[in-house]
C-alpha cells in the first residue's frame, strides 16, 4: 500500500470515528479540538472528504 493510501485510510478512519461520536453522543471531536468551523477544522473536514473520495479508488484495486 502506498503512503498516500495509508494517509487517506487514516483520515477516513478519523472521519468515521468523528461521525460515530456525533451520532451516538452528539459530540464533535474535530470541533472540540480545533474549534467550531475554524479554518483549521474546515481543512480537516476537507481532507477527510477528499480521503473518502480517494478510498473509492481503493475499492477497485487488486
Amino acid at each position: 500500500m502506498k503512503i498516500i493510501d495509508k494517509i487517506a485510510l487514516v483520515l477516513v478512519v478519523i472521519g468515521a470515528i468523528n461521525w460515530g461520536l456525533i451520532g451516538l453522543f452528539n459530540f464533535n471531536l474535530v470541533a472540540a479540538i480545533f474549534g467550531d468551523m475554524t479554518a483549521l477544522s474546515r481543512i480537516i473536514y476537507g481532507l477527510v472528504g477528499i480521503s473518502g473520495l480517494w478510498g473509492i479508488k481503493l475499492l477497485f484495486e487488486d
